[in-house]
């Protein structure tokens, strides 16, 4: 494969050693980490049937983090990656865990994190000067009715809270995606490793002090083999895998080529949700999911974005 380099950002203009045309294998995988990204919301909502969300959250990190036994530090300054770390992963995902297990459907939380695209086109706009294309705007506005239409729903199955607490997720990534835009050109396996473990030890002092010591080792040591394999394939495969994975294939295509595939994940994990768990959507809020997700294709597909588009996933 050629490199293609800014694997986290469309700002510029595709380098001519990118790759045209993805292969029917690199389509496959950017189809099977959607899935895994969709499949990673389930995992989270049975992880969070026997942990809390602070605990879910570091061993998931914890677990991601693994690989910097092997591996070295990219060459970024430690400020930038503290910061895209914090954004990026532990902001977002301790929100996600939280709303999940405050009762947030994990079908709709799936939605609301791909509205990232949203803010980080609006966020580079501010503060770059990167002026949205008309698709762009298009796009933006029909995501934010479909927003609107959602919060019309909120309070009758899960709290104001939780669903505040779920909108900093999409905020969060958006900034993240701005921070990654400094890392250019190192290794993305290296990268996502040391940002899990910046995520992580953080996490696990926050632990003891909010759960308490007791109470998390009693989670730890009473973990169903569904609590394991779930908490596993969520740090092990829908993070350090899947990751690595689309910022692969980040590398060697243009992010236009590549991006819409996580369009896939809203639906694997409503879909899912919903033979899993059961999970029914109310028609107005139907209609918000869909009109979200819309809005984001809009962005995606007919926008070509000027700004910047990362991954998303849960």
């Amino acid at each position: 494969m050629h490199r293609c380099m800014a694997p986290t950002s469309a700002a510029s203009p595709t380098p001519p050693e990118c790759n045209d045309i993805m292969t029917s294998r690199d389509i496959l995988i950017a189809i099977g980490v959607a899935v895994i990204w969709g499949l990673g919301f389930i995992a989270s909502r049975l992880a969070l049937d026997e942990l809390s969300p602070t605990l879910m959250t570091a061993l998931r990190f914890a677990i991601a983090a693994i690989p910097c036994l092997f591996v070295r530090r990219p060459k970024v300054s430690w400020r930038l990656l503290i910061a895209t770390s914090l954004s990026l992963f532990l902001l977002q995902f301790l929100a996600q865990a939280y709303a999940i297990a405050h009762d947030v459907p994990v079908g709709l939380t799936s939605v609301v994190v791909q509205s990232q695209a949203l803010f980080t086109i609006a966020f580079a706009a501010l503060a770059f000067s990167e002026i949205p294309t008309r698709w762009q705007i298009v796009g933006i506005a029909v995501a934010a009715v479909g927003l609107l239409m959602i919060c019309g729903t909120v309070g009758y199955d899960f709290s104001v809270g939780a669903f505040a607490v779920l909108m900093t997720c999409p905020i969060t990534f958006a900034v993240g995606n701005l921070l990654l835009r400094k890392a250019q050109g190192v290794p993305m396996f290296e990268l996502f490793a040391w940002l899990c473990l910046v995520s992580a030890l953080p996490l696990l002092v926050l632990v003891p002090l909010v759960d308490g010591i007791g109470p998390a080792w009693h989670s730890l040591i009473h973990l169903s083999l569904t609590g394991i394999i779930s908490i596993f394939c969520i740090g092990a495969i829908t993070t350090s895998l899947a990751y690595w994975l689309w910022g692969r294939l980040l590398r060697d295509y243009p992010a236009a080529q590549v991006v819409p595939f996580a369009l896939l994940v809203p639906f694997i994990g409503s879909g899912a949700s919903a033979v899993v768990f059961g999970e029914r959507f109310g028609p107005l809020r139907m209609a918000g999911m869909l009109t979200v997700v819309c809005g984001i294709a809009v962005m995606l597909l007919l926008g070509r974005p000027r700004a910047p588009v990362l991954v998303e996933g849960s």
